[in-house]
């Protein structure tokens, strides 16, 4: 059956979540497009259900999805066009979403090695900037993302939109500033900060894993506390007018820094 009004509970249910106390509550979030859902099968996200619309869902590849093992057995919510529409979340949609169950690891099962990288965000606010962040951080092999204190949601839509499908192969742990010190304490695990007011340009440290970058919130950077917790303290060098970069610019400047490192070793 193809769900054609607005009023059905599924599709009220599936909106609901564009808010965070919807997503807190029912511990679910919701993609779409071939590509997130895609990476999201293949990289064996719990998928609860599948939402498609046979009018929009046009590509091979969608179809082929559809098909995969590991979703044979997951709900399938069939809407119009319409419906669709209206629960997507970009232009041109192409006809299939997902709803996924929040997947988060602590920090005591996250696994331990020498080659350990870890990226470490101190209250970033910026949704936009967190999937963005997260794509990268994939893009150069880091195992996961740290979120400190107060920070916004990975699973908020726009954050997930801009991670393309990142999102699923990262591990992701919420803590509290004490305890993640006390966890790469414990394991040995090099802290780097970043901070305008270091005096290492962020080229002259050697990143020996395992290893934790730590980033500071858009608006305030580091606290005093964490910058006296770091093992370096490296800043980005800058010539223009410009007196800071963007989160997401100057985490990527750092991330393949250290990516490149490793590649010379």
């Amino acid at each position: 059956m193809i769900i054609t009004s607005f009023s059905n509970p599924k599709v009220k249910a599936i909106r609901k979540l564009e808010e965070k106390k919807a997503r807190q509550a029912t511990g679910l979030f919701f993609i779409e497009g071939l590509r997130t859902v895609g990476e999201a099968i293949q990289t064996g996200a719990p998928i609860e259900a599948l939402v498609v619309a046979p009018e929009l869902l046009v590509s091979e590849f969608g179809q082929s999805l559809l098909a995969h093992p590991s979703v044979r057995d997951v709900e399938q919510i069939t809407v119009s066009g319409e419906i669709y529409q209206k629960i997507a979340h970009k232009q041109g949609p192409q006809g299939i979403g997902a709803l996924v169950r929040q997947k988060w690891a602590s920090l005591n099962s996250l696994p331990i090695s020498p080659e350990g990288f870890w990226l470490v965000l101190d209250q970033i606010a910026d949704p936009g900037n967190l999937g963005t962040i997260m794509r990268t951080a994939d893009a150069v092999g880091c195992q996961g993302i740290i979120l400190l204190g107060p920070s916004t949601d990975p699973h908020d839509p726009t954050a997930v939109k801009a991670s393309m499908g990142s999102l699923f192969s990262l591990d992701l742990v919420a803590a509290d500033w004490e305890a993640f010190n006390a966890w790469r304490v414990e394991h040995h695990i090099t802290l780097v900060g970043t901070s305008d007011s270091a005096q290492t340009d962020y080229q002259a440290v050697a990143y020996q894993p395992p290893l934790a970058l730590l980033m500071g919130s858009e608006r305030h950077g580091l606290p005093e506390e964490m910058v006296n917790a770091c093992d370096a303290l490296v800043c980005i060098p800058m010539r223009g007018r410009a007196d800071s970069l963007n989160l997401a610019v100057a985490t990527a400047v750092v991330l393949y820094e250290i990516y490149n490192q490793s590649r010379k070793t």
